[in-house]
């Protein structure tokens, strides 16, 4: 994937680099509540994968945030033109693999290729794709349940992966609502870039 090196002496942020990639847990992460009504209408009125429409605004909002494709690179951050994004799919045993998606195709596109690329991975034995991990949106769902937060495994030494959760939407009078968990690395994003991922979402919903 294509990325751009940035210039560390520019970088207005290159303290808060430093200071929160010391940490021994550098990530900060929320749960907020996002209303789908009209995502899940329109899932149905054409029968439209509604999770895959879901994914589709995700990894859109997430290519909207640039600080949401720099990932930290040794001492330094590249950033990349743009992200695909990897999200889980369950086998019949109840396992999971990994297939990932391009956001950047038109819909109706994104979702014909992306439910063709999960059943490929559900039939090839691997856990996931020989991909650039390192550019991936990590994205997975919870569909049994809602719930009001949710922590997330991480691996150490800490990466800078994005990560995208979300729930099983709930009535809330006539409005369909769906809790919405984001985890980032806190070197790279600041909590103004999360809440300018969730009004990218938002718009998209």
């Amino acid at each position: 994937m294509e990325y751009r090196e940035i210039d560390m002496n520019a970088y207005p942020r290159r303290a808060h680099f430093d200071y929160f990639r010391a940490m021994a847990y550098p990530y900060v992460g929320l749960t907020a509540e996002v209303d789908v009504t009209n995502t899940v209408r329109m899932a149905k009125e054409s029968g439209s994968s509604f999770f895959l429409t879901l994914l589709y605004a995700a990894g859109n909002a997430a290519n909207e945030v640039p600080s949401f494709r720099r990932r930290i690179r040794g001492d330094g951050i590249v950033e990349y033109a743009r992200c695909l994004t990897s999200h889980t799919v369950m086998k019949p045993d109840g396992t999971y693999v990994y297939c990932t998606s391009d956001p950047s195709l038109p819909l109706p596109e994104f979702l014909d290729k992306t439910s063709r690329k999960q059943a490929e991975a559900i039939s090839s034995g691997a856990l996931r794709e020989e991909v650039e991990v390192e550019s991936l949106f990590f994205v997975s769902c919870l569909p049994w349940m809602s719930y009001t937060a949710l922590v997330q495994p991480v691996p150490r030494p800490a990466d800078s992966n994005p990560r995208i959760t979300w729930g099983k939407y709930f009535d809330r009078g006539d409005r369909k609502i769906l809790p919405l968990s984001v985890l980032v690395n806190h070197a790279l994003v600041d909590g103004k870039q999360i809440a300018d991922f969730y009004d990218r979402f938002r718009e998209r919903t």
